[in-house]
């Protein structure tokens, strides 16, 4: 599947052919570019419209927007179900019956026997608006995990929904102001938190959630799904769990080998991508196609590691060194992303995703092992910090002081840069000890920045929305996985992969994100998961069998680009240029000196700022192509 557009109003659409040229021109808009046809549907009170990426059932009567046999419930669905055969004989062996081998059918009758309960039976990635003719009901349903995403805006008394915001802004008269309160939100996690965008009145569907609109325009959101608490975990003897997750994992990795179309494997030099084509390769009669893309530059390139890990299975391995032109670049991922977003992976996702539609339709990777198994150096981190609060109140007042004292932020000193950051919050709350690790603009360096524009927003520190996940009595690397699981995966993680495989026409699947396994992920103690200082420690003895030793043993490795070197070289003169310019100083959101003074510190190595321009750089492109034009711009 690929993207689904809609309109609702409760006092009719008008003509049915200006409704199905504007969803049309909705559509147009959704980033797949494949050659799979578009769909469009109208009653008169809600219209829904399609831009298909065939995978299950790739015959013409699989086409969507899809009805029953009797024409009463229709439905535009984004992902896949993975367990449809299985709901689907259930119903058949309760009288439906069917037209189609699709997944996306399984809704539909799943819905008219257990209503919004269907929900609740799925397991898989989706996102879908159901129109009950009958009952006068439209339903909006996004998957638990928050994999497909699902935006929607009220305009002209209407609610339009779309898996992009760029198709709401193809609906006349939708407004495209910035909303100044999301963008400080940006510049602090480098991504717009939902339920809010970039976009003043646009919003997102939060994740494991539904919407219904009654017909007499009533709106209700409901959360259908909540991963187990850390706080319930009960400990198991460690054999036993491995096996379990073994077996779980297994399956989730099987459940997502279902397709009618060529399917590959995402396969970094890292342990979750190496454990999900283990694990392809153990189910799998056929040699596993995997994908790896490398950089010149070693500090940034896995290619070594995974191809240990593509002779060990003997996949058919492909292997690309990117040599991205950034300047060439940008301008795509501000018009794929549709709004602000600076985690630079995405530059490298979108090149693998590219090369990688090349050769398949579907793509298996390893995203959620990290917040489900506590592998992210952070949460060691988060650990020792608690470690330091069993010290007294004067010792660790003393710590914090050392560290705000040791020299700023050096781009020539990694391991300085961390010990400041770790004793500079020495006397801090968990919470707010683990925002300082995930934030790029801090609230002290945001009162240097902001100009009259942004200044009254200080009054919110946006650390504080994380504050809720850190409460009860979990260990505290628990916790900080728990933000991350309703923060940064859904927001950022999923967001970055989505985008950029749906603008190459590449579904990507992500074992695990089966809430099944994380479900029983989210059971098993912090404790056993990572050990001390060690990071996802059972999941590494768990597939200690099946992963070479020195890819079990090497230390962790973003998937980054070097945009701190860029930002010297290639990108210099154009961050200069963009965001100083005449332009960028009229919105009057920064001050001019402030911004200079990022520039030159990074420039000139005394200060370590790259990722902070290249949040600035994204949020300039971002204004220049969204918000200063007169109409929605085409695609770059």
């Amino acid at each position: 599947m690929c993207g689904i557009v809609g309109v609702w109003s409760d006092h009719g659409l008008g003509t049915r052919k200006n409704v199905e040229q504007r969803l049309a021109a909705m559509v147009a808009m959704v980033s797949h570019r494949g050659p799979d046809g578009r769909g469009v549907w109208t009653d008169g009170v809600v219209g829904l419209g399609h831009a298909r990426l065939a995978v299950i059932d790739l015959s013409d009567a699989a086409a969507q927007p899809m009805a029953d046999a009797h024409d009463t419930v229709h439905i535009t669905h984004n992902g896949e179900i993975y367990n449809y055969r299985e709901l689907r004989q259930e119903l058949s062996g309760l009288g439906h019956r069917f037209r189609t081998q699709s997944d996306t059918e399984v809704i539909i009758e799943g819905y008219k026997r257990w209503g919004i309960g269907v929900l609740e039976r799925l397991r898989g990635m989706f996102a879908f608006a159901i129109w009950d003719a009958k009952a006068r009901r439209l339903v909006l349903a996004r998957d638990r995990v928050g994999k497909k995403p699902l935006y929607y805006c009220r305009h002209d008394g209407m609610l339009l929904f779309a898996s992009e915001i760029k198709a709401l802004l193809a609906w006349p008269g939708v407004p495209r102001v910035p909303d100044l309160d999301a963008i400080h939100r940006y510049l602090t996690f480098q991504y717009v938190p939902a339920p809010h965008t970039a976009f003043q009145g646009i919003r997102k569907l939060p994740p494991a959630s539904y919407m219904v609109v009654e017909g007499d325009g009533a709106l209700r959101l409901e959360r259908y799904w909540s991963l187990p608490e850390p706080g319930t975990a009960r400990p198991r003897p460690a054999a036993e769990l491995e096996e379990e997750l073994r077996q779980r994992f297994d399956e989730a990795v099987k459940l997502r080998l279902i397709s009618d179309v060529p399917l590959g494997a995402f396969l970094s030099g890292g342990i979750d991508s190496a454990s999900v084509v283990a694990a392809m390769a153990r189910v799998s009669d056929r040699p596993v196609k995997t994908f790896t893309v490398g950089f010149e530059e070693p500090a940034f390139d896995e290619r070594r590691y995974a191809k240990l890990l593509a002779e060990r299975y003997g996949t058919e391995h492909h292997e690309f060194v990117v040599r991205p032109d950034a300047v060439e670049v940008l301008p795509k991922l501000v018009w794929h992303y549709g709004e602000p977003f600076a985690d630079s992976s995405a530059v490298p996702t979108y090149y693998l995703a590219e090369v990688t539609r090349a050769h398949v339709t579907v793509a298996l990777n390893g995203d959620g092992g990290d917040e489900s198994f506590l592998g992210y150096p952070r949460y060691a981190g988060a650990w020792l910090g608690s470690r330091i609060d069993l010290l007294p109140g004067p010792v660790r007042r003393a710590l914090g002081a050392l560290g705000r004292g040791l020299p700023v932020e050096t781009s020539n000193v990694r391991a300085l840069r961390y010990l400041r950051r770790f004793l500079a919050e020495a006397d801090a709350g968990d919470a707010e000890r683990y925002g300082k690790w995930v934030t790029f603009f801090s609230h002290e360096q945001k009162r240097e920045l902001y100009a009259d524009a942004l200044r009254d927003r200080l009054g919110e520190n946006c650390l504080g929305t994380l504050a809720k996940w850190f409460e009860g009595g979990a260990p505290v690397a628990a916790r900080a996985a728990w933000a991350d699981i309703h923060s940064y995966l859904p927001d950022d993680l999923l967001v970055k992969v989505d985008v950029a495989t749906m603008a190459h026409g590449l579904e990507a699947r992500s074992p695990f994100l089966d809430h099944e396994l994380m479900e029983f992920a989210a059971s098993i103690p912090a404790a056993m998961k990572m050990r001390g200082l060690k990071t996802k420690a059972l999941l590494k003895s768990a597939m200690a069998d099946r992963l070479p030793r020195d890819l079990l043993k090497r230390r962790k490795m973003g998937f980054g680009v070097p945009i701190e070197r860029w930002l010297r070289n290639e990108l210099r003169e154009m961050s200069y240029d963009v965001l100083l310019s005449d332009r960028a100083r009229a919105r009057g959101l920064f001050r001019p000196e402030a911004v200079q003074r990022l520039l030159d510190d990074h420039n000139a190595g005394r200060h370590a700022n790259h990722h902070r321009i290249w949040a600035l750089l994204f949020l300039e492109l971002w204004f220049c192509m969204w918000i200063d034009p007169p109409a929605v711009p085409p695609r770059p």
